[in-house]
């Protein structure tokens, strides 16, 4: 690449001139290439040392004039072939003009000004931002993808100098975190030192320090521990550690959701920035805490943030914080945790005004909105450019939004006074008015909570000290809401917190439910979603609706609300709604019980949108098919148990309580497992404070049983404590009727203990355990999320090896390296090829057999590199055979069993196993046409020939096959035809009822039809049989036997081609010479295969060009043979039409050194015919036509003439019966998949591209 000029003063240190002129000078660094000595040593070891992974790159171009001794860089390369492309553009371009020049001061400087001028025109649409040198970044990429093998699609996000501990001795060099790898790579004095990792095998990822290791970073995969020490800065390295560990471990959760957000972006330009991928992974970072912060949408990118203070009128202080700006909302957080939160949307905002500096109030900002309240920041540092962004924003939001009717009606009940909430009947102009099905529109759910509709309006007054105690709450909540603002707007602070835990209003709840956990911002911002969601939903069938049917009853069945089917009905759509919504999540248990008692508090939108927020932010992953959420908080409940209540761990462990009892409290939000008014008041903090006070309720109750539990001696006896415990949590507060808890009745006990109340519980909860901040929550989550992750991929692994049947050969051991080799390649997709067809159609919700699949050209690297049929470069031709027999479904991949069924035939089985699948290899399905035109010719041509004799329903395999195959194949279907239709008659005659018996005796014949013997095998016509030789003949090149296996299957070859000859002679086909164009009585004495084969191929043999010339029109072949090709001919060779493809042709060409070797090397009397033959079976069939019709229609042989023929040589016996060793294949493969090339400038480039 081209350098800004930079003076050299010492242009000789460490450097050797290979190429100069009077301008230029082309210099390789010591070291680098062959040879280099100690020098070369030291060199290497300074490079890699030193920060020269990326500032200095083995190949240099310098500039100098003849008396002057300063010396500048121009140009420099990672490989020989980059070095000279520059260095003949400089002869070629500027010497001549340089010679012009009397000064040298000019030619110094026009030369800077020329690549100047260049670097300019290269990078002109490219704008660098930040100090980082863009140049140095993309020599760092270019050097790590050559030491590492990574393609052109692998991404180096950054790079940093570090120390690898390998054993005690730590290995000084650089740390390269791409996309999907981690890279690291030393050179210390002649040792060299490269690691790489896949994102998606690390299991623990951890920054700890130790007395051995200093701090360092600790990355583990499941067979190897790998230590990092010696950052510049170690926080920076970690963070961006796990945030690409947490992309992998996304991508292994749900792939779709990771393809359609791939992180991290691409960049559009190539010379992008160094921080390119850093800055959007840290964006995204940015963007994940703001959203959960402040509880807003999915979509809501953050757009900047800015320190500043906001006025509080309720006690009247300067509250310094920051202010944080996205495209539809205006956030406030102050630095004390719980001094003051602040949302204010965009859609809700008036007036945006710079008001008067002072020095009391510097740079005042001051904002209005709909609801009266006014808003003052201040000490904004650039308050113009922040005025403008709002006010940009401003003009892309709605002014009136379409549910503005909506809103205003919400608004106006917020507005009212608690007493006239709950008098006030149900709107007619509902949110769903007019928008739904006519069976909703009327439900009353539309407009209201259940519990309004199912409770007796009893007088608060009527309910004595409980009435009382409510009315308190009420009042209180309004002076709240009169201090600090309601809706949306509302200032959050520590006062909020308090009156969240001293119990939230029934009549207030599903309001501040639905502000707390934002859903009331995409209800707003979304009219008309959940209605037509209904609609679109109602009627429609699924896995999911299935499943919704038969837990709707289980739902709260001892409330009244879901004893009738108004409660179900509303429930029911709200959870189809959803499912439809959200397909990958779908319905999952436990979905139902906090569904029932949303629909309690809101109405059917306010429910939806409550467990949208739920299920998709507020709780991630918990309520999809492998509950993965719900595992890892279930993991840090492990872990902070440890922490707070040491004793009890050990015993928790041992009994193995913990993974029983946490998943029912936090999926369900302890609303299956205690009282309901008591659970509800679990869930008011929840939406307030999420998941942190779930672990804190669930930590206050095991501290509050620790004596029990320790005297407990199974997990039978440690769940009835708990169980007991929980039934008897109470709301003394509660002005509901009590409900009864079907859970208290089946383990209540001779003596009931004593009863705790709900919120003494939440205090205790709080003493103890406040300590548990949200951050250290989520640093916890990633933790165990690579735990939990990798250990379901550990089931998932057992269950698809459990699945495969027990006759195919490999040892479990095997089956589980070659499920990740397999796994391994299907992920490679999703890397560096997302627009294949694996990575498209991985579904996360399949069985685990199908979640992994290969297409075509991933199964061709893989048959390459771990097949014991090596046949040089035919194997990509082999492998896509095989690839189509496997493929029995046609939809282009295959799984794991099918391709360990492919595998397993190749290296288990006797030698007639394996021979059986060779020969199919060499017939349809696997050796198909390519193109559609060649079969359409078949079909035209024997059923214009044959109408009377071709059934309609014939198969395209039929038409593939030799003829006696066909009217065999024929014969046996009329035969079983007649079978069952006589078998049908004698059942019709017994009963009149259906006789499943009937489809059981069917079943049973497609289980046997599997059991294939080898009379089941077509017939192979003569064009097969020479592909089949031409792949035995490729397989032997590489063996120690090469020559006498060349000698055996030339034997061979010829021994069947006579077969095949006296078989037609003897086979009498009735109607053929009706099909034949000229007479058999005309035809002259058919001669000796192998002469004339030979005679025609002779000039194959030693002549590539000849060779390739076998491609002649189409008019010229005679119409017999344009006949012969359909039967076979793989790849597409099978049409006459169809020219050789270029691999072909290359395929050919590669086969006339083989034969020229086996000519001149065996000694056998009829060497030259059998040795030219198979010389000729390296040419395409398509060739063979066109010389003369050589190939015979009516030639065909049976698999059992092949076996019996290869029976009688040895060494054909002996290579086919010979064991080979996958282990050491899949081992050879691992590394074959992170590769690096070391070995000489021409291989590097080669990796370069």
């Amino acid at each position: 690449m081209w350098l800004g000029p930079e003076e050299v003063l010492v242009a000789n240190a460490l450097w050797v001139t290979e190429r100069a002129n009077p301008f230029f000078v082309l210099q390789r660094r010591r070291g680098h290439g062959k040879g280099g000595g100690l020098t070369g040593l030291l060199v290497g070891t300074l490079d890699v040392v030193l920060d020269s992974s990326a500032r200095v790159a083995p190949y240099r171009i310098l500039h100098q004039t003849q008396d002057s001794q300063v010396y500048w860089t121009v140009a420099c390369g990672s490989s020989r072939k980059e070095i000279t492309k520059h260095w003949e553009w400089l002869e070629n371009n500027l010497l001549q003009t340089l010679s012009i020049f009397d000064n040298e001061e000019d030619i110094t400087t026009f030369v800077k000004g020329k690549i100047h001028g260049i670097i300019a025109e290269e990078n002109k649409n490219v704008q660098p931002q930040g100090d980082e040198d863009p140049g140095k970044f993309k020599e760092a990429e270019l050097k790590m993808r050559k030491q590492f093998g990574m393609p052109e699609g692998e991404k180096l996000v950054n790079y940093y100098s570090c120390s690898y501990w390998k054993g005690r001795v730590p290995r000084q060099g650089w740390l390269y975190l791409t996309v999907n790898h981690l890279c690291f790579y030393s050179f210390l004095l002649g040792k060299e030192v490269s690691l790489v990792v896949q994102w998606v095998d690390v299991t623990r990822l951890e920054k700890n320090a130790t007395l051995l290791f200093p701090e360092s970073i600790r990355v583990d995969t499941r067979d190897q521990e790998f230590f990092f020490s010696m950052f510049l800065n170690i926080s920076e390295t970690f963070k961006l550690m796990e945030q690409l560990a947490n992309l992998a471990m996304r991508q292994l959760l749900d792939s779709e959701g990771f393809l359609e957000d791939k992180a991290p972006p691409r960049p559009p330009l190539p010379h992008r920035n160094v921080s390119a991928l850093k800055r959007d992974l840290d964006a995204r970072a940015k963007n994940e805490c703001y959203r959960a912060t402040f509880r807003l949408p999915r979509d809501e990118r953050l757009d900047g943030h800015t320190g500043c203070t906001l006025w509080t009128p309720f006690n009247k202080l300067h509250i310094p914080g920051q202010m944080f700006i996205s495209s539809n909302y205006i956030c406030f957080a102050s630095k004390e945790e719980d001094a003051c939160h602040l949302i204010i949307p965009l859609r809700e905002v008036t007036i945006v005004e710079k008001a008067d500096s002072s020095s009391v109030l510097p740079s005042p900002l001051s904002i209005s909105t709909k609801s009266k309240m006014t808003f003052l920041f201040a000490n904004l540092k650039d308050r113009d450019f922040l005025v403008q962004r709002i006010s940009d924003f401003l003009q892309k939001t709605p002014s009136k939004p379409p549910g503005s009717n909506r809103a205003g009606r919400k608004a106006s009940i917020l507005d009212l006074a608690p007493e006239e909430v709950s008098e006030q009947p149900a709107s007619p102009t509902s949110p769903l008015g007019g928008l739904q099905g006519s069976h909703a529109q009327e439900a009353p759910t539309a407009s209201q909570g259940l519990l309004k509709l199912f409770q007796k309006n009893t007088p608060m007054e009527d309910l004595g000290a409980k009435g009382a105690k409510e009315k308190m709450k009420e009042e209180s909540w309004n002076i709240h809401f009169f201090e600090y603002g309601r809706g949306m707007c509302m200032y959050r602070t520590a006062r909020t917190r308090e009156l969240v835990l001293k119990g939230i209003p029934e009549s207030l709840r599903g309001e501040l439910w639905l502000l707390f956990s934002g859903a009331w911002n995409e209800m707003v911002t979304h009219p008309g979603y959940y209605a037509e969601l209904v609609e679109k939903s109602t009627g429609k069938y699924s896995l999911a609706t299935e499943e919704i049917e038969r837990d709707l009853h289980r739902s709260m069945p001892e409330h009244p609300a879901f004893q009738n089917e108004l409660g179900i009905a509303a429930l029911r759509r709200v959870l189809t709604a959803y499912a439809f919504r959200n397909p990958t999540i779908g319905y999952c248990q436990a979905m139902n019980i906090v569904t029932s008692v949303l629909l309690l508090y809101g109405s059917e939108e306010e429910a939806f949108w409550l467990l949208v927020a739920l299920c998709e932010r507020m709780l991630p992953d918990y309520y999809n098919t492998r509950v993965v959420g719900a595992l890892v908080d279930q993991g840090i409940f492990e872990e902070l148990t440890r922490d707070f209540l040491p004793q009890l761990s050990e015993k928790m462990q041992d009994l193995g309580v913990i993974s029983s009892i946490s998943l029912s409290w936090f999926l369900t939000l302890f609303l299956s497992v205690m009282p309901f008014e008591s659970a509800v008041v679990i869930v008011d903090c929840f939406f307030y404070e999420g998941i942190k006070v779930i672990l804190q309720v669930a930590l206050a109750i095991l501290d509050a049983n620790v004596e029990q539990l320790l005297g407990c001696s199974d997990e039978g006896e440690a769940m009835t404590v708990l169980g007991r415990y929980l039934d008897n949590v109470v709301n003394k507060q509660s002005v509901s009727p009590p409900i009864p808890h079907l859970h208290a009745l089946l383990t209540s006990g001779d003596d009931p203990p004593e009863e705790v109340d709900i919120f003494d519980l939440l205090k205790v909860s709080y003493e103890k355990f406040s300590s548990l901040r949200a951050e250290d929550i989520e640093q916890m989550r990633f933790k165990q999320r690579l735990k939990v992750i990798q250990s379901l991929e550990d089931t998932a692994k057992r269950s698809v090896v459990r699945a495969i049947p027990g006759d195919i050969g490999f040892s479990i051991e095997e089956l589980e390296d070659l499920y990740m080799v397999f796994k391994a390649k299907h992920l490679a997709s999703q890397y560096w090829g997302s627009s294949r067809p694996a990575a498209v159609r991985r579904d996360p919700s399949l069985p685990y057999l199908e979640q992994y699949r290969i297409d075509t050209n991933q199964f061709r690297e893989l048959f390459a590199s771990l097949t014991p049929w090596a046949c040089g470069s035919h194997t990509p031709v082999l492998a896509g055979r095989m690839f189509r027999l496997l493929d029995e479904n046609k939809d282009s991949l295959i799984n794991f069993k099918e391709f360990v069924t492919g595998m397993s035939r190749m290296y288990h089985g006797d030698m007639t196993e394996k021979l059986k699948v060779l020969y199919k290899l060499h017939l349809p399905p696997a050796l198909i046409p390519e193109e559609a035109e060649s079969a359409l010719e078949a079909t035209h041509y024997f059923t214009e020939n044959s109408s009377s004799e071709a059934s309609p329903l014939a198969s395209d395999l039929d038409l593939f096959l030799p003829w006696e195959a066909q009217e065999a194949l024929q014969h046996e279907e009329q035969e079983g035809a007649g079978n069952d239709i006589q078998e049908k008659r004698r059942e019709g005659k017994g009963t009149s009822s259906p006789d499943y018996r009937h489809y059981l005796r069917m079943w049973a014949k497609e289980k046997e039809v599997q059991k294939e013997t080898i009379k089941d095998l077509p017939k192979m016509n003569q064009e097969q049989f020479i592909e089949l030789c031409k792949t035995l003949y490729n397989m032997f090149s590489e063996d120690p036997m090469e020559q006498d296996l060349y000698h055996a299957i030339a034997t061979v070859a010829s021994l069947l081609l006579r077969i095949g000859e006296v078989g037609k002679r003897f086979s009498a086909w009735p109607g053929r010479k009706s099909r034949d164009s000229a007479p058999e009585e005309d035809e002259p004495p058919a001669p000796d295969p192998s002469q004339d084969l030979a005679r025609e191929l002779q000039p194959a043999a030693g002549d590539p060009q000849a060779r390739a010339g076998g491609d002649t029109p189409l008019g010229k072949a005679p119409q017999e043979s344009q006949v012969v090709g359909e039967g076979g001919g793989g790849e597409g060779r099978g049409s006459p039409s169809q020219p050789l493809s270029d691999d072909e042709t290359k395929d050919d060409m590669s086969m006339s050194s083989y034969s020229v070797v086996s000519t001149g090397s065996l000694q056998c009397e009829d060497l030259a015919d059998d040795t030219v033959l198979v010389g000729g079976e390296a040419r395409s069939p398509v060739a063979t036509t066109h010389c003369g019709g050589a190939v015979d229609t009516d030639w065909c042989i049976s698999f059992e003439q092949i076996l019996a023929s290869i029976l009688t040589e040895s060494v054909l016996v002996n290579f086919f019966e010979k064991r080979v060793d996958i282990g050491l294949k899949i081992k050879d493969q691992k590394k074959v998949e992170r590769q690096f090339s070391t070995s000489s400038d021409h291989e590097q480039s080669a990796v370069l591209g």
